[in-house]
């Protein structure tokens, strides 16, 4: 089993991490949007539950027709429990915090994401202290994320009971995605593809089972949702599940959890960017100073990874 702190040194993997990056960075920066789209008009679990289980579909499926082997009972238990962790526990909790705050507000919250991975991963996992350069780099990242977004934004985004609302489920989301992440390393999981599908059906028949006890859908509600939520829940299934889950997967297997981290800081500025381009949001000077000591920390903590 490959150790999360395991150095990549090969050109290939090299070529597969930037990738990887690349893909988590930008994609998944763009998801906060469509997930609103999605979900403005529908219930949120319901149209988490059913971006998931197409996804894990398409990628079980191709899994399986691509050779890989049928996953074995351990390997179900395993890949089922990152599946609850990141995709039904955290993804959900995101989905909901949508309803309550702006996607650029969530954007900010959920980059305080590497100081549960870091500090799990310091105290509870493997033990290893980030060096003194990423420690500096993470700091620098959150000091970034503040400027980013104006934190008095946090107290007129819909009243302080929706601000508090939403901040505590992104938190909890936070709390079970560092969870997850570090978990991926230390289970017997199968191959990366089928694995991504498996988790994705898993998250998704969680979310499905909590969406039919709680809201007001039943198993044929997608069949009326409008062409605004059906296009955005197609896309997050392209792009945000089978392209971007996928990557993230590959990154909690086989990259530090410095690096792995540092998506968190540029997701926020992709947030903002498109929040500018096609939701009419606002670019201020003090976002640009945001950005650019966000992207500085990102540097020291790749240059910081053990």
């Amino acid at each position: 089993m490959q150790s999360l702190t395991t150095p990549v040194a090969t050109p290939n993997h090299r070529v597969t991490l930037i990738l990887a990056l690349t893909s988590v960075y930008i994609l998944w920066g763009s998801t906060y949007l469509f997930i609103h789209f999605m979900t403005e008009r529908m219930p949120p679990l319901y149209m988490a539950s059913m971006r998931f289980l197409a996804a894990g579909s398409i990628l079980y499926l191709y899994g399986r027709m691509t050779g890989s082997p049928m996953p074995t009972r351990k390997q179900w238990m395993a890949a089922g429990t990152i599946g609850i962790l990141l995709l039904g526990i955290a993804n959900g909790c995101l989905t909901i915090a949508l309803q309550y705050i702006p996607t650029g507000i969530a954007a900010l919250l959920a980059g305080m994401l590497p100081v549960f991975l870091l500090s799990l991963n310091w105290l509870s996992f493997n033990k290893v202290r980030p060096s003194n350069l990423a420690i500096a780099g993470l700091l620098l990242g959150l000091v970034g994320v503040y400027f980013l977004i104006k934190p008095d934004k946090l107290h007129n985004a819909g009243g302080m009971q929706a601000n508090l609302i939403g901040a505590g489920l992104i938190t909890i989301g936070n709390l079970a995605w560092a969870v997850g992440t570090l978990l991926s390393g230390r289970l017997s999981l199968p191959g990366q593809v089928i694995s991504s599908g498996m988790q994705m059906l898993v998250g998704g028949l969680g979310l499905l089972t909590v969406s039919m006890l709680t809201e007001p859908v039943t198993l044929f509600t997608l069949v009326q949702a409008p062409p605004k939520a059906l296009g955005s829940m197609l896309y997050l299934v392209v792009f945000g599940s089978i392209i971007g889950f996928s990557s993230y997967a590959w990154l909690a297997r086989n990259a530090p959890p410095q690096l792995v981290a540092t998506y968190a800081y540029v997701n926020p500025v992709v947030a903002l960017l498109l929040g500018s381009l096609f939701a009419g949001e606002t670019i201020t000077g003090q976002s640009l100073i945001g950005a650019a000591i966000i992207i500085s920390g990102v540097v020291l903590i790749t240059l910081g990874r053990k």
